[in-house]
């Protein structure tokens, strides 16, 4: 596991070289048009999932952010790896929005920030539109929740007046990712599919996630490639598919299978007599994944890739060593 500390070190190694300059204004072109910096933003504030952790692994500290819902274990809004970013800055926990319901437009405006981050979201053209009220805001590439880790990084840090920094960042983390699959050859050739959440006791149905959202795009990073089905069905771009499980055997080419749940899940899919046709199912190359950090991992972000990547990975190799 890398320390969070060791990027932004990296940053800040670059930052104190001078290089790093970003002239104004800037425009930054996104899903809802485009945003004009005319100045390096000093409070940033951020909404959706994780997007604060690009200021954090950046060596900032936005106003406000995100209270973590899923995968908060002891239910303090922080996952383990923004509080460990938190205390190598030494830092108090910022403003916590309640997303719960919603963007918290009146908790994002008592931040008093100059810009919003927030490259990946769901954000509505009205979310936008309101956010616009209080800051600039920078937005998604193109769909709402698809911008891959990547695509947050740039996005945001370019929206910080952080374009090379955040550069820099990516290599990095490219770095260890790549150490981290040449220690798992048992992963190339494989591939993989992400179930989204089953429900055990109606096995009827086979929900899956495309090659447009982040879960599924990870896996290119870690060297496995997609079965056919799931490639075909991305073809429009929608995040997710849904096919009867008549047709489980279009996923026969399916070497892992990864999905939220417990043994109870993998054990009602074994019984089943469709879901039980997968190969995967009959190999026992099933990860599974909870409703705690680890459960987070599949989603890369900047913060949570060094410090869950090793434990995913290994997940993954025995899956596939199943398989041999």
């Amino acid at each position: 596991m890398t320390h969070p500390t060791l990027i932004a070190a990296v940053c800040l190694t670059l930052l104190g070289q001078g290089v790093l300059a970003q002239d104004y204004p800037q425009t930054i072109v996104h899903a809802f048009g485009t945003t004009v910096l005319t100045a390096k933003p000093e409070r940033i504030a951020t909404v959706a999932w994780a997007n604060h952790e690009v200021p954090l692994a950046l060596g900032v500290v936005p106003v406000g952010m995100a209270a973590a819902k899923f995968g908060d274990d002891d239910g303090d809004g922080l996952l383990p790896w923004v509080v460990t970013a938190l205390d190598d800055l030494g830092a108090d926990v910022p403003v916590l929005f309640d997303e719960g319901d919603g963007i918290d437009f009146e908790g994002v405006a008592a931040t008093d920030p100059d810009v919003i981050l927030a490259a990946y979201s769901g954000l509505s053209q009205s979310d936008y539109d309101t956010l616009s009220q209080i800051a600039p805001v920078v937005a998604y590439p193109d769909q709402p929740w698809a911008a891959d880790w990547r695509e947050m990084i740039r996005l945001n840090a370019a929206g910080m007046g952080m374009v090379a920094e955040g550069d820099a960042l990516i290599a990095e983390l490219e770095g260890q990712i790549a150490a981290e699959v040449a220690a798992y050859p048992v992963l190339q050739g494989k591939t993989a599919m992400f179930v989204t959440h089953v429900d055990g006791r109606d096995l009827s149905t086979l929900s899956f996630y495309t090659a447009a959202d982040t879960r599924v795009r990870f896996f290119a990073d870690l060297g496995l490639g997609l079965p056919q089905a799931v490639r075909d069905a991305s073809a429009d771009g929608t995040f997710s598919a849904q096919v009867s499980a008549e047709r489980i055997d279009d996923f026969a080419d399916a070497d892992i299978v990864v999905n939220y749940g417990g043994v109870d899940l993998v054990d009602a899919m074994t019984a089943n007599p469709l879901t039980a046709r997968m190969a995967a199912v009959q190999t026992g190359s099933v990860v599974l994944l909870g409703n705690d950090p680890m459960g987070t991992a599949a989603n890369p972000t900047p913060l949570s890739i060094p410090f869950v990547l090793d434990d995913y990975v290994a997940l993954l190799a025995d899956a596939a060593s199943r398989t041999e």
